[in-house]
């Protein structure tokens, strides 16, 4: 198989996004199938809203009940354990500054924390919009508690999540999860399948 490895996915998530769950928990095994690596990248859905015009789902009339409904079952059909929070949507910005502090300083520690995050949300039910809860789940992947939380507070930090979410906005991203493979776009976990025919070089 030739050697891509270079021409890595870029994953953009929100952590307050189930199908970004859903994806967050398949999308490196499927890269790594192929030989690829995956660029994680959260974003703010809150702000990418508001630039497209869009919602959460579950506030869109007919659709909200539909999209409940929809989390449960996809995550069933995909063998992914998932608990519906009981407080949702929720901000999540302590969180992808915290991404991105551990991000550049460890990226395997920041891709374990985004996991951990997410199980925390959707299967334990724990509020990730809490920034002691945030930071629970940093020093549970090994960082250091207190360096974090004076991380996700210097301007640098906040700074650099700004920028992330106006590139995110810029490139085309409009929703969670949003994975781009060789300048295509593949939106939702429901486009795995497809992501994975890309990858190898199936037409379709």
């Amino acid at each position: 198989m030739t050697d891509v490895t270079n021409n890595a996915l870029e994953f953009y998530f929100d952590f307050s996004s189930p199908y970004g769950y859903l994806a967050a928990e398949r999308i490196d095994e499927l890269a790594a199938k192929y030989g690829r690596k995956v660029k994680w990248r959260p974003v703010l859905l809150g702000v990418i809203f508001k630039s497209t015009g869009a919602a959460p789902l579950t506030m869109v009339p007919m659709k909200g009940e539909y999209s409940k409904m929809d989390f449960v079952r996809s995550a069933r059909f995909m063998g992914i354990p998932y608990n519906p929070p009981s407080r949702f949507p929720l901000p999540t910005q302590v969180a992808a500054r915290a991404y991105y502090w551990l991000h550049e300083r460890d990226c395997g520690m920041a891709r374990a924390f985004a996991k951990a995050s997410y199980r925390a949300l959707f299967v334990d039910d724990r509020d990730i919009s809490d920034p002691e809860v945030v930071l629970e789940m940093a020093a549970k992947v090994g960082a250091d508690r207190a360096a974090v939380a004076a991380g996700v507070e210097t301007p640098e930090i906040k700074d650099r999540l700004k920028a992330e979410v106006a590139a995110a906005i810029e490139k085309g991203v409009f929703g969670s999860p949003f994975i781009v493979c060789d300048g295509e776009a593949f939106f939702g976990a429901d486009r795995l399948p497809q992501l994975e025919a890309r990858l190898s070089g199936k037409e379709f």
